[in-house]
């Protein structure tokens, strides 16, 4: 498996809104729901079985370089929402994120930390997607005030308290604004739209083959990822749901499915 150092690496990838449990509001203007428990509880117990505790194993080998005699999953799961295309486009009522992953801390008996993703693969079903090393996710859901959520802003691998009022920033490695200041989520949708509207699938960026959409990359040989998602990323893709994300690489390497 590749690693991925989160620097300042120039990689692009296409966040997918299609691949959400069936926890969306009825209305896009309700906001965003967390999932509920039973979805958390099913995530966490993919996040313990045999193959993901082996994705972290291979995480902790790669990065940290040791051959951990055990690993302890977390029992609790930390919903982490990344930012919804609808929302830079401006769509009335769209929620500012959407679910992307559950995850899941991954404690070595050496002490090392990583983190476990589990995606939604449908309805009700969850898989160990990926694993990042550290615990950035469960640190800062643990800043969080009641109500909010965990956001993130892929292209400057931002992290937001996304609450009914806006969004905080609570850490990036290339800040729009201040850490700690109350953006209003009218403000907020104006300063990604003006950022990424004119870097959407069906854009004029994209017919003129800007970065990203310079040419099809070929899927690995063997990815481990569920065919869904495999489906699923190509008709984000084409149907144009998804988002061209500058991603920064923030010093964490991930062992991907």
């Amino acid at each position: 498996m590749d690693k991925i150092c989160r620097k300042f690496a120039g990689c692009f990838v296409v966040a997918v809104a299609t691949l959400l449990p069936a926890t969306l509001p009825a209305a896009a203007g309700e906001g965003v729901v967390p999932p509920s428990a039973d979805e958390l509880a099913a995530a966490v117990r993919v996040a313990g079985q045999p193959d993901a505790i082996g994705l972290a194993k291979s995480n902790f080998r790669q990065v940290d370089h040791i051959e951990p005699q055990q690993i302890t999953m977390g029992e609790k799961g930390f919903a982490v929402y990344t930012l919804n295309p609808d929302f830079v486009r401006g769509i009335a009522g769209a929620p500012a994120g959407v679910l992307r992953s559950v995850a899941v801390t991954a404690t070595a008996d050496s002490g090392q930390k990583a983190t476990l993703q589990a995606m939604p693969e449908s309805p009700g079903k969850w898989v160990a997607a990926s694993v990042f090393s550290g615990n950035d996710e469960e640190t800062l859901s643990g800043r969080l005030k009641p109500g909010s959520v965990l956001l993130n802003e892929p292209q400057i691998n931002g992290w937001y308290e996304l609450g009914p009022d806006g969004v905080v920033l609570l850490q990036a490695s290339l800040p729009q604004s201040p850490v700690g200041k109350l953006v209003p989520l009218s403000e907020y949708q104006r300063e990604v739209h003006g950022r990424y509207a004119d870097k959407l699938p069906g854009s004029d960026y994209q017919r003129d083959r800007g970065i990203g959409f310079a040419q099809a990359v070929p899927l690995p040989a063997d990815t481990g990822l569920p065919v869904s998602i495999v489906a699923g990323l190509i008709a984000a893709g084409v149907a144009g749901t998804g988002l061209v994300l500058f991603v920064v690489w923030h010093k964490r390497r991930l062992t991907p499915r």
